[in-house]
């Protein structure tokens, strides 16, 4: 075989495979979003295909990679809650500011527990209990929206809107593509 040959069915391999790991996010991100009227496909889409390593990965590949994300997503709104909390140090200050305070400190306990349960997620996903996965990410998802809630319920304004949403996001997103790589148990 040429030089020039070897190189032309590389680049057609090389090609083919990624055509065939876009074609997998999209196709997953697709059946994800048709399962559930609250998943968002672009955001889907756009987190996976931002990963180098999920154009090579299979579907236990691309629920690795969704978990990550969303451990990612938990631990940086971590940092995030304990920077606003240092915004809001004044023990002394106003209702509203009391009212914030209070819902920061529920959220950062909620993330906190949101971070090491992915972390086991991710464990009990490697050891193939799946069962345990899908209930841990659950409750991750019940975290994010439970810290949005607070907020609302005190009259404030939250300023992790977009970081509850897309944790909710990346552990729905996480927890579809467990379910469609999980085996058939027998009958």
């Amino acid at each position: 075989m040429s030089e020039s040959s070897f190189l032309c069915l590389l680049f057609f391999v090389i090609t083919v495979s990624t055509i065939n790991a876009e074609d997998l996010i999209d196709q997953t991100c697709k059946k994800c979003e048709n399962r559930s009227i609250i998943l968002n496909y672009g955001l889907c889409s756009t987190s996976l295909q931002v990963i180098p390593v999920s154009h090579a990965a299979n579907l236990q590949g691309l629920a690795l990679i969704a978990m990550e994300l969303a451990l990612e997503n938990a631990t940086t709104t971590l940092s995030t809650i304990e920077k606003l909390m240092m915004n809001t140090t004044s023990l002394d200050g106003d209702d509203e500011e009391l009212a914030l305070r209070a819902c920061l400190r529920d959220c950062l306990e909620l993330y906190s527990d949101a971070a090491w349960r992915i972390m086991n997620s991710i464990g009990a996903f490697l050891s193939e209990n799946y069962e345990t996965t899908k209930t841990w990410m659950s409750s991750v998802m019940e975290a994010a929206s439970t810290c949005q809630e607070g907020f609302a319920e005190k009259g404030e304004a939250s300023p992790l809107t977009k970081e509850n949403y897309n944790l909710f996001q990346l552990c729905g997103i996480s927890l579809c593509i467990v379910h469609l790589s999980t085996p058939a148990i027998p009958s």
